[in-house]
């Protein structure tokens, strides 16, 4: 290797003078912009405060017996179960899979799998999987991701009523905000007739980045919705500068943003590096991979993640399966391969978005990537609940699967940490 030529990648530190006589000059737009949505809901510490609040679970479930009371009968089920450790536990689950073998066996705890489920709309659906997970003795999901529309959701009372049971079960889980391109803003979206619209991202044009933070601190605020979808170079940006700010959201990079190489990934997290805080902690708590991408890009980006200290910050997130229809071609399942980067690889998530191949393509409805923006009314009308609450049961034998497969290699798994003892 020559030295001399890669000395000349250092960066000077006047380039880093010349980054903050932007970010602090008091005549600068943008990000006198940003910080007159930031006031509207008060100082940092303030905003802080507010969410910590209404993250709760008696003020959520004051918030379902607002909208939804029918649902607390169900959440004090999820309780009561939790309560009586009706959850199969993690000794319990590996002498299940390895019988007596389980217990002297040393498991990979330090590489520990998060068991991940995409994507999670409708509060009932925890309520079948959570029988599902009793009956059979496998193992509810350690994450969640919702993609389905806030306004929607916060009207009919499954926003609070999930967040409710992510307290109670012990999962992490990340909402999609409304503000995005599909909405009509990006001109170039109109639908499968216009999804070339896409090569470019998602989109969140113009102004949008601020109506996004608007909309995040809505949700932060009133919900203590803390992790939220981001799918645009912008507001990764001002995801960074608003937790810089002190205000401690998080966020989660999507498939969308296309990171499919070790180059993209080394840019995303300078980025978070630039603007992490004095204690190294970054809002970029979840990044997810482009299908695309194979285990050695993974390898080498675990390698500059660690050096730049975000080995237990910034979890890889990646799909184990996919929707049969409208966004990868199928059959796709990387659980083989998760199976050789788990025993090495630290903080990687197993995200689920599909059923198995075999069990998606015997379904009259397989899962599609499409049904995630159908209006809940019209997926009652047209029939096709039933069929969507299957979809979303197969994810959870397809991560039930992932979970058998790393414990007989003994590699650990992160499930619903409230539920499933160590």
């Amino acid at each position: 290797m020559d030295e001399h030529l890669r000395q000349l990648l250092k960066i000077p530190y006047d380039r880093l003078d010349a980054i903050n006589q932007v970010l602090l000059d008091p005549d600068m737009q943008v990000i006198n912009n940003l910080l007159s949505v930031i006031e509207k809901y008060g100082t940092p510490q303030e905003i802080n405060a507010r969410a910590q609040q209404a993250r709760q679970l008696p003020n959520l479930l004051k918030k379902v017996e607002q909208t939804h009371p029918e649902y607390l009968k169900d959440l004090q089920w999820l309780a009561d179960q939790r309560d009586q450790q009706a959850f199969i536990s993690v000794p319990e689950y590996r002498r299940k899979v390895l019988g007596e073998r389980a217990d002297s066996m040393r498991f990979a705890d330090e590489f520990a799998v998060t068991l991940e489920i995409s994507a999670y709309q409708y509060f009932p659906w925890i309520i079948e999987i959570a029988r599902r997970a009793i009956a059979d003795r496998s193992l509810m999901p350690g994450r969640f991701i919702k993609v389905r529309k806030m306004k929607e959701q916060e009207a009919d009372g499954d926003l609070p009523a999930i967040a409710a049971a992510m307290e109670i079960v012990g999962a992490s889980y990340v909402e999609t905000l409304d503000t995005k391109g599909t909405d009509g803003s990006n001109i170039h979206l109109g639908g499968p007739a216009t999804i070339t619209g896409y090569f470019g991202g998602v989109g969140q044009p113009n102004h949008y980045p601020l109506k996004w933070v608007d909309e995040f601190l809505y949700y932060y605020t009133n919900y203590g919705v803390r992790q939220v979808l981001n799918i645009n170079p912008g507001t990764v940006l001002v995801g960074y500068l608003l937790h810089r700010l002190g205000i401690d959201i998080e966020f989660k990079i999507s498939v969308f943003m296309g990171n499919d190489n070790p180059y993209a990934a080394l840019w995303t997290l300078i980025g978070a590096k630039l603007f992490s805080r004095d204690d190294g902690a970054s809002p970029l708590i979840g990044f997810n991979w482009s299908n695309s991408v194979n285990n050695e890009t993974i390898e080498l980006t675990a390698q500059f993640r660690k050096q730049l200290g975000f080995e237990e910050v910034v979890r890889f997130e990646h799909h184990i399966t996919e929707t049969w229809k409208s966004i990868v071609r199928q059959p796709y399942n990387r659980r083989a391969e998760l199976v050789q980067l788990a025993d090495h690889v630290a903080n990687i998530s197993a995200k689920h978005e599909g059923g198995d191949p075999e069990i998606e393509e015997t379904r009259a409805h397989p899962s599609d990537i499409l049904d995630y923006f159908r209006d809940k009314s019209e997926v009652i009308a047209s029939g096709d609940w039933d069929a969507l609450q299957q979809n979303f049961m197969d994810k959870f034998e397809a991560l039930n699967r992932t979970a058998w497969a790393l414990t007989e290699c003994g590699l650990s798994f992160v499930a619903a940490q409230k539920l499933h003892a160590m």
